[in-house]
């Protein structure tokens, strides 16, 4: 499985505690450690049969609360990475809630980065695809919020885009999808950059030979 903590592959046996039944069938909770990062995973599993010897009818992630997502970025200022996280954490109970906030996220971001105009969500979206500055994977998936949301046909999304409304299938996983590409683009990307220049000039510098600018 891969680690929902480290998202680093390892095999793993879980062990299992049988807790109660009720009228939906047999509660149990299985628990493994990683192998890679050395934390707890707690899944809170249902049976309609004996525990372990039967597929389960559900399945929960109760540690760590959300999975699948890699951890934000350090380069990532705290004004764009808050709101993400937290659209990581409530997606899985509530897309709705996930979604509003991605978007309150991706509107700040096209602001502060983008310095597009001030104005509703899609407005904000069109005017940075126009300019053609973005990688075209980047552009296409922006493109895409807009028409996976249906913004035509739901317009307060683009317009006070921190309101819980209703969401398509996908469509509070597409938004984290496109602001992790947002991130790399405006600040893992430049970083790593960055880096790998300032260490070739320490080397040119070593050698007697002027910096690259």
């Amino acid at each position: 499985m891969k680690c929902p903590h480290c998202l680093t592959d390892f095999h793993h046996e879980e062990v299992l505690h049988y807790l109660e039944t009720d009228d939906e069938g047999n509660w149990y909770a299985a628990v493994c450690r990683c192998a890679a990062c050395q934390k707890i995973i707690v899944r809170l599993g249902l049976t309609d049969g004996n525990v372990g010897r039967a597929d389960d009818i559900a399945s929960y992630l109760v540690r760590p609360k959300i999975a699948g997502r890699p951890p934000t970025p350090p380069e990532v200022p705290n004004v764009y990475a808050e709101d993400y996280k937290e659209a990581c954490l409530v997606v899985a109970d509530s897309p709705k809630a996930s979604a509003a906030l991605s978007r309150r996220c991706l509107q700040h971001i096209l602001r502060g980065e983008a310095k597009v105009k001030p104005s509703d969500l899609f407005s904000e979206i069109e005017e940075v695809i126009s300019r053609g500055t973005l990688p075209s994977h980047i552009a296409e998936g922006l493109d895409a919020v807009r028409n996976i949301g249906n913004f035509a046909a739901h317009p307060i999304k683009s317009k006070s885009t921190g309101d819980i409304v209703p969401v398509e299938p996908g469509e509070a996983d597409w938004n984290l999808d496109v602001l992790e590409s947002l991130f790399d683009f405006y600040f893992v990307a430049p970083a790593k950059t960055k880096a790998r220049k300032d260490a070739l000039n320490l080397k040119l510098k070593d050698a007697g030979k002027p910096p690259v600018k």
